[in-house]
């Protein structure tokens, strides 16, 4: 008896029977990707973002912030769960009750040695798929980011930056917002 040449892609409805056991597990073009808590160094800058980002969206009604966990449903075969997100109030209506139904605007991973091949690789690649206008990811070995941006149809890479060099990350999708890098690495 002949095998298949590939087992069928996994869906939300099978990502809803996986177990409740404290690890973060994602679906990824209907493969099953399953990551340990973070360390404390990503946990240092998740602290440190959200605290720039959520009052500053909050204050200017700009949207909402969110931190994992958080499933996000990009496809049947593609449920993430990303450290920060960001929707904006005029796209509110993908937020459902029990997840996100479609591309947040922003995007934001921290890497971590387990995570980096696939934070850079598939997910930027999913990401760009379906959608996200923005993608950052920090780095908290290099106190770097990289931020991914949407000129045209595709996420291409549009700065590099790093707290040794002082750099301040910015965007368009959040105007007036100033987020130093030394300040989200310390």
């Amino acid at each position: 008896m002949a095998l298949p040449d590939s087992l069928p892609k996994l869906t939300y409805e099978d990502y809803l029977l996986f177990p409740e056991d404290g690890l973060r597990h994602e679906i990824l073009d209907g493969e099953h990707h399953v990551s340990a808590s973070p360390f404390t160094a990503h946990q240092d800058v998740f602290s440190n973002l959200h605290s720039f980002l959520h009052p500053f969206v909050r204050r200017h009604r700009l949207g909402k912030v969110y931190g994992a966990p958080l499933d996000v449903v990009l496809s049947p075969h593609d449920v993430v769960v990303p450290d920060l997100l960001f929707i904006s109030a005029e796209r509110l209506r993908i937020l459902t009750e029990k997840n996100v139904q479609g591309a947040p605007d922003l995007v934001i991973e921290i890497l971590s040695r387990s995570t980096r091949h696939r934070d850079e690789g598939i997910k930027l690649e999913r990401y760009d798929l379906f959608g996200v206008l923005e993608y950052w990811t920090f780095d908290p070995e290099q106190k770097a980011a990289r931020v991914f941006r949407r000129p045209g149809r595709r996420l291409t890479l549009a700065a590099a930056l790093s707290a040794q060099a002082g750099d301040v990350l910015t965007t368009t999708l959040l105007p007036g917002l100033e987020i130093p890098l030394d300040e989200v690495f310390e």
